[in-house]
Formats: structure tokens, sequence, C-alpha cells
């Protein structure tokens, strides 16, 4: 009674949760997906690390060790690399971006006629291809943990029950193989049943509360998540022999040849396992979708409150990852390999991987007491929700914001949306990413297949998606050439060499060099994109890498984006090889491989640890970007200091657009003036910091393209509408062309997302007045209420 008392608790908490957010996220599109730009780093950081916890992932885990060894576990790992990367170079690129979606940010990036459909295609093809089949990865995982825990055959009456399996006998429903020996009709209802209910109960919260609700949900989600897994691990440990005497069980279990090779933190030399590992950990943490965090991870660093929140939320959930979370079922994993041996004879069998995923499900059932195995479930159930809740609100995205609101509405039915509008759309697309996952889950076997079958498809399109960040001749044909490969290749590979784990490195690498190649190749042939859009993404963004033609022509030093990119990836190199040499240290700390020296051990610990200092300063320090010697990067700092108050105080709005004028004067030469009329605080966080990107694209556009002698912006209030008005002084401002137009739909969707508008007077081709206005009221009335 007192697990399922726990489990309850965590429910009603959540589905509180989401009904406390409802109003809130209501209002508007960028409540609902970003929650009004007000997350910390901390908690974006958490969410991060609740979402990448996931019921499955310990699954894997545990069936990586029992069939490969420890050392398989660095294709896990090596995706540190890959989350390092976001936090210290892509992730203030994104929150800077102005957009909602990863998707959104081809029309930002790119330009020419193929951008939309370029957008529309990333939207399904993520949003729904690649989203689906992550979903059911995961549902696989719950059914596995549901049907060892949900005897629902044995709960409900038979008038309940008996129509549910004649449902399922009808339409010849089959939800994976038992794992408990039931009969398949029985394990299938009892699975449908399981999965319907908490699908249900993630949808309740995470559809109506948004995004601010998903967070707040996740943050307490992988609490629990790793104070049960934590017990879990000290249980399982402690019966099998404890860490002093762990890897002596192992050895006295398998022999000490096999025990050495489970145990060892690298590969078999005398196996030939060398060149695969070199490729598998040289190409699997950058040649995938989620490369430059593209998805969930993106979502979060869009959402975050500042380019610093943004930094820090990367590197806690690479830490927390990476580090503390694998060390915890580092030591279950090995453990069960103890009280739960096996023969080389079954090794070798047929559904082995996923016989050997199901025993952390197994050891929850038979060695933890109640209360704590109710402590677990929960745990587990959290796991779930976590990562359901934010494929549900990521997914959801996709089809409000760039299929119906981008195509469908803008370029279909020329029209802009209401904001209601727009979140009921992504309230029951819900229902439609649901559907299409449930149909793929049941169709999946073992988890590491469907793994596998993931990286192959996202492994076209990693480089490319690191590239367009770095280089300013990527175009979006190479992004549709990258995606054409891939869709091209996986499945030749699939057919020709199968799903094997032997042969993993060789479709990885093939699949690597062609569609990388393919991406490069139809860069050289293909068109430039539009200058005008490469200086306004260099402007808004203020990217690292090969940019030196923008950032002259924005006034700073050519040489300073790569310069400045060097510093980031060595912020990157020095805090993965901390996090790395910790990583096997303590690892070795708790199950030391056989006949390993205890000296080395130590030697990993203290490298890690002298690590530390050398990447906190990057860390907590000024961003890289703001440290040149030009007078644009000194402005920057200003600007990154003003920005903190932008998030924090009803004020900030009026300081940043002040120092956003010193800034267009002092570097753009085109004078800029700000005043407010009267009282103008804006409450709304998410509204200051978007109206601020919004003035400061308009002002950019004048200053580049329009010979003016200045502006003069003035803040204030409009009834429910916060108003910022640009006068422009000394002639008028010409906006018709491809780049002007740009500029204007940019706003204006932005504006869109918060109930607002962009008006120009008296013409686009020659405006002489900007207005933008935002709405106050709705957010205040939410908080409120």
């Amino acid at each position: 009674m007192i697990d399922v008392l726990i489990v309850l608790a965590f429910v009603a908490y959540a589905i509180g949760s989401g009904l406390r957010s409802r109003r809130i996220a209501g209002q508007n599109l960028q409540e609902y997906f970003l929650a009004g730009k007000t997350i910390r780093g901390w908690k974006a950081g958490c969410s991060m690390a609740a979402t990448q916890f996931a019921a499955d992932t310990p699954l894997l885990v545990t069936g990586l060790v029992a069939t490969a060894g420890i050392f398989a576990l660095w294709r896990l790992w090596i995706y540190g690399l890959a989350f390092l990367l976001m936090a210290f170079v892509f992730a203030v690129g994104w929150r800077r971006g102005g957009v909602l979606t990863d998707a959104e940010l081809t029309e930002v990036r790119y330009s020419g006629r193929a951008v939309a459909p370029l957008r529309l295609l990333k939207a399904i093809y993520y949003g729904t291809v690649i989203n689906c089949v992550v979903l059911a990865m995961v549902m696989v995982a719950a059914i596995r943990i549901a049907e060892v825990f949900l005897p629902w055959h044995q709960w409900l009456p038979g008038a309940l029950y008996a129509p549910v399996v004649a449902l399922v006998q009808g339409i010849g429903l089959q939800l994976g193989d038992s794992v408990t020996g039931l009969a398949p009709e029985i394990a299938t209802t009892n699975n449908l049943i399981s999965i319907l209910l908490i699908l249900a109960f993630t949808a309740a919260y995470s559809t109506t509360g948004g995004l601010r609700s998903v967070v707040n949900t996740d943050v307490v989600q992988f609490g629990l998540a790793m104070i049960g897994t934590a017990i879990y691990a000290w249980i399982v440990v402690d019966a099998a022999g404890g860490f002093g005497g762990l890897t002596d069980r192992v050895v006295d279990v398998y022999g000490a040849a096999e025990a050495g090779r489970m145990l060892s933190f690298g590969p078999d030399m005398a196996a030939g396992l060398l060149l695969p590992f070199l490729v598998i950990i040289g190409l699997q943490w950058l040649f995938q979708m989620n490369s430059d965090g593209t998805g969930y991870l993106a979502q979060r660093s869009m959402a975050c409150r500042t380019d610093q929140d943004a930094t820090t939320a990367g590197v806690l959930f690479a830490w927390a990852q990476i580090f503390l979370r694998s060390l915890f079922w580092l030591a279950i994993a090995v453990g069960l390999l103890v009280l739960y041996p096996f023969t080389p004879e079954e090794a070798g069998t047929e559904g082995f991987a996923a016989s050997r995923e199901i025993l952390f499900v197994t050891g929850i059932d038979e060695y933890l007491p109640p209360g704590v195995r109710g402590l677990m479930l929960t745990g587990l159930l959290a796991a779930l929700a976590s990562t359901v809740d934010t494929h549900l609100n990521w997914g959801a995205s996709y089809w409000s914001n760039d299929v119906y609101d981008g195509l469908v509405c803008r370029r279909w039915l020329r029209r802009a949306p209401r904001d209601r509008e727009l979140v009921i759309v992504a309230r029951l697309s819900n229902v439609l990413i649901l559907v299409i996952a449930l149909a793929v889950m049941a169709n999946l076997g073992s988890i590491q297949t469907a793994w596998f079958i993931s990286l192959l498809f996202g492994a076209g399109m990693g480089s490319v998606l690191v590239l367009r960040w770095l280089w300013n001749r990527i175009n979006l044909w190479s992004e549709l050439a990258a995606m054409a490969a891939s869709l091209v290749t996986a499945p030749l590979l699939l057919i020709f060499m199968g799903t094997t784990a032997e042969n993993e490195w060789i479709r990885l690498g093939i699949m690597a060099g062609v569609t990388t190649a393919a991406a490069i190749g139809v860069t050289f042939i293909t068109p430039r994109t539009n200058q005008d859009t490469l200086l306004a993404f260099y402007e808004r963004v203020r990217p690292f890498g090969f940019w030196g033609r923008e950032a002259a022509m924005a006034g700073d030093d050519p040489r300073e984006p790569r310069r400045l990119l060097g510093r980031q990836v060595w912020a990157v190199a020095a805090t993965a090889l901390s996090l790395f040499l910790l990583l096997i240290g303590f690892g070795r700390l708790m199950v030391p491989p056989p006949g390993a020296a205890e000296a080395a051990t130590w030697i990993f610990i203290a490298g890690g640890l002298l690590l530390i200092p050398v990447w906190w300063r990057y860390l907590t320090g000024t961003d890289g970007y703001a440290r040149g010697g030009t007078a644009r990067t000194h402005r920057a700092v200003e600007i990154m200091e003003v920005e903190r108050a932008l998030a924090e105080r009803p004020e900030g709005l009026l300081d940043a657009l002040r120092a956003l004028g010193r800034d267009m004067t002092a570097v753009h030469g085109l004078p800029v003036t700000v005043a407010a009329s009267g009282a103008a605080p804006v409450r709304e966080e998410g509204q200051r910091i978007l109206l601020f990107q919004a003035v400061r694209d308009l002002l950019l556009f004048q200053a580049r393209h329009a010979a003016t002698q200045g502006a003069h912006v003035v803040l204030d209030r409009d009834r429910v509408y916060h108003r910022v008005t640009i006068q422009v002084l000394g002639g008028p401002v010409d906006f018709s062309g491809e780049a002007g137009a740009a500029t204007l739909e940019h706003v204006r969707e932005g504006l869109d997302r918060v109930e607002g508008q962009l008006r120009v007077a008296p013409a686009p081709q020659a405006a002489n007045r900007l207005t933008l206005r935002a709405h106050g009221e709705a957010w205040a009335r939410g908080v409120a209420q």
C-alpha cells in the first residue's frame, strides 16, 4: 500500500503542476513552448537530464554491460562531447536566434524559395518521424516495467477486463513479447491498459501547462529518479557482495578472463575491437541529429532567461547525465551480473539483450523492500513521464508553429492565426504523435536494436547541423543533400548489413562519410546564401567560427569569430577531459577491473579535479564573444550586463534599449536615442526579451540598408499593450526588398506569439514609423488567477 501511495502522490503533484500553469501557457505560443523565456539555467539543466534519464536508458545500460562489457557504455558517455559543445558553442546561439523551434531557424539562417519547404520537411521529419521512434523506444521500456508491477488481469473485475481482451484479439494487436510468461493476449491487454493510463497522466499536465509545467515537474522527477536509483544501487551492490568484493564476485561467476573483459573501461585489444571502438566514439557523438542541440535540448536553451543560463544548463546537464547518473547505473548493471548470472551459451541466443534489459526491473521487484520499491517505481514513472512530456511538447511545437502557423496560415490562408488557436492545435497534435508512436512501438523488439536504427538515420545530419553555425558557406541545399543522402543510405545499409552490433561501426562510418561528402559537395556547386540574410544572422546570433566577412561588415575584427571559437573549443576540451577522467576514476574506484593498478585510478581522479578550476572560469566568467578588443565586443559586454536586468526587472527593457542605442551609435554609426513616456515597466519577462530582440533587428536593418540620420525610440503603454515606437529620422526605410520583407516577417511572427503586432507607416517601402505592441495584461491575469 505504501508503494501505491508514493506513486499516487507523485501523480497528484504532476497533474497539479499542469493545472497551475494552464492559464499562463494558454495565452500564447511563447508561453506554451518556451515558458516566456523565463527558465533559469539550473532548472533547464535538470529538465534536460530528466528527459535523457528516460525509463528505457537504464534498461539499455543493463543490456550493454551484459552483452559487451563496461567499455560499451562509451557509446553513451561519448555524447558528453556533444552536450558540452552545445553548452559552450551553440546554446547561446539558439537563445539569441529568436525562434520557437529548430526548424524555424532555417528561415533565419538561409535564403531562397526552398527555405519554407525545408522548414516543413524538418518539422515533419524531426517532429514526427524521429520523435515518434524515440517515444516508441521509451514506451517499449514502459510496458516491460508495467508488466511486472501492474497485473491488471488480477486487479480488474472480469466485466471490465474481458471486453478489452476481446478488443485486443479482434484487431490482432500484440505489444511485444511477454517478459513474465503471460499469454500474448493477456500481456498485450495489460500493457495496453498501462501505457494508455501512463500517457493519459503525462498528457494531463504537459498539454495543459506547456513547457513551464514540464520543466517544473522535470526538476522533481529528476530528484526522485536519482534518489531511487541511488538506493537501488546500494541495495544491489550490497546483495552482490559490496563494493569491496564486487569484482571478486564477478571473477568467481565468469572467470578471470571474462571478468576482465566485462569490467574493462577500454576495448579488448586482442579481439580486434580497437578500430571499431575508435570509429564509434570518434563519430557517434558528432554524427547524430542532436549534435548541435537540435530538438528538445535547443528548446530548453531557447527558453532560458540569459545567455549565461543557457550555457549553465548545458554544462549541468552534461555532468548530471554522464557522470552522476552513469555511476549509479554502472553499479546496478555490474551488481545484476552477479545476482543474475548467465552462461556463454545463453549469451549467444536470440533475444539475449532483451532478456538482460528486463533484469533491471526484475531486481526492483525482488530486492527492494516496500516503500523503497515504491520510490523506485515513482522514479521510473517520473523518468518515463519526463521523456514523454518533453517529446509531446517538442513535437507539438513543430505542428503548431512550423506546419500550421508557418505553412497553413501564413502561406496558404495569408492570415495570422490567433494565439489560442495555435495552442489548441498544439494540444491536438499531441494525440497524433501518440497514435503514431503507439503504432511504431508495436513493431519494436529490443531497445538496443531500435537505438542502433535511430542512430543510423540521425548520423547523416550531424555534420551539416554543426557546420551551419560555424561556416557561412553552408546553405539550405547542404541540409537538403544531407537529409536526402541519409534517407537513401540508411535503408540500404540496413538491408545489406542488417542491425547486428558487430557491423555498427562500419554502418556508422559509411553513413557519416556518404552524407557529409554529399552535403559539402552540394555546398560548393549551389549558390551562396544571400549576404543580407547572413549578415542579419550574424548580428542576431553572433556565431563563432568562419564568419570573417560578416564580422567585418558588422564592424568587428574579421578574425574575432575564429579566435573566439578556439576559446570555446578549449573550454569544451577542458570540461570533457575533467568529466571523463573523473568518470573513469570513480568508476574504477567502485568497480576495479581485475588486476588494475590502484595508483592509476587516483591519477584519473586527481587529473579531473585539477581541471575543474580551468573550465569553471569559462562557465562563470564573461562569455567568450565579449572578450575581444574591438569596439563591438566591448559594447557587447554592456549588452550582456543589461541582459540580466532585462530578465530580472520590469524596468530592464528600458535599460536594455538605451544600451542598444549606445551600441548602434558607437559601432554602426546610427544615432539612436531612447526615451520612456511615463512609467513603462514591462512585468512579463518573455515580452521584455522579445520586444528588445525585435527593436534590435529593425534598427540593424535600418543601419545597414537606409541612408538615414538616426532613430528615436519611445517605450510606453497603450491600454493593455506594451508599445515601442521607432521614429526614423532623416528619411524613410525601404523594407520592400527580400531582406526587408524577411526582417518584418520575423518580427511579426515573434510578436504574434504574445498577442502583439507590428505596424509600419505609411508603407513598408517608405517606412517612417514602426510601432511594436505586445499584450501584457493577459499574462498578468493568468498569474493573478
